[in-house]
């Protein structure tokens, strides 16, 4: 794969992309774990299928549109999601969780029913739900590499502010932390790493992405700042493993990368609870 990495430009825009998406979706999947808004990712996911179900059904329906990049289309729907959810988590007051149910299940249905209009699923659709190491183009490329830099520096600039969010968000509102804004943004972020993930690891299983490389690493860590580092790197080592597999196993590689994440995933637990046996025998000693 190493030889073909530097021969094929498609094997590169997916590496490059797999890699940011490595960075990206397990730093904010953090946040989204603490937070306990894990169905957040699988919801936005969903709304996103649509706005790419609802782009291919544009390109099949209406003459002169041949080159809408059905990404494009999804980032749109995924961030209207996003606000959409937030909207919705004003009016159910003492009900937030609703918002994501609700949001979740309205992507499904308009899903459905605009992949129905398309006449079905396609090859282009197929990618979009499972991942394809040919799908992404070296636009798509740029496209994830802004929006990493633009992640990572609202998460840097913000992180006070996330961080005490994500813990004790009446604490952030005596702290004067404009919570509204603050957590409008990061979900908006969590739409946008979402709708650039789908076509190397797929709609279907991004969300997989954000929250088993987080498990993992809250079996070891000792501390949040570790957490987001050991989550960090798993992410990116099932990236990796799972991209080199789907080269060699011709597999879509969203299976694979979230086979490889799992398998990080049981590792650590069995990892901890090794540890506690020999410290536990340890203290009977």
């Amino acid at each position: 794969m190493i030889e073909s990495f530097f021969q094929y430009e498609f094997l590169q825009n997916a590496a490059i992309t797999g890699i940011l998406i490595g960075i990206v979706a397990p730093l904010l999947g953090v946040f989204i774990v603490v937070r306990r808004l894990s169905l957040i990712a699988d919801a936005l996911s969903h709304i996103t299928l649509t706005g790419i179900a609802a782009s291919l059904l544009l390109e099949k329906k209406v003459s002169g549109i041949h080159d809408l990049n059905p990404v494009y289309m999804g980032m749109v729907f995924s961030v209207g999601g996003a606000i959409l959810i937030e909207k919705l988590r004003k009016v159910y007051k003492h009900y937030e969780e609703l918002a994501i149910p609700i949001i979740l299940s309205g992507g499904i249905g308009l899903g459905v029913l605009l992949i129905s209009l398309a006449d079905g699923f396609n090859t282009d659709l197929f990618s979009y739900l499972f991942g394809s190491v040919t799908a992404v183009s070296r636009t798509n490329m740029w496209t994830v590499l802004i929006i990493t830099i633009i992640v990572l520096s609202i998460v840097i600039l913000f992180y006070k502010e996330l961080f005490v969010l994500s813990f004790d968000e009446e604490h952030a509102s005596i702290s004067g932390v404009n919570g509204k804004w603050v957590h409008l943004l990061f979900i908006v972020m969590v739409a946008l790493v979402i709708a650039s993930a789908m076509q190397v690891v797929g709609i279907l299983l991004v969300s997989a992405l954000m929250t088993l490389p987080v498990a993992a690493a809250l079996r070891i860590a000792t501390s949040f700042k570790q957490t987001i580092g050991l989550s960090i790197a798993f992410g990116e080592l099932s990236v990796i493993l799972g991209l080199y597999s789907s080269y060699h196993l011709s597999v879509p590689p969203g299976g694979t990368i979230v086979l490889t994440a799992i398998i990080i995933l049981m590792m650590s637990i069995l990892y901890k609870k090794v540890r506690i046996q020999l410290y536990t025998k340890g203290e009977t000693i």
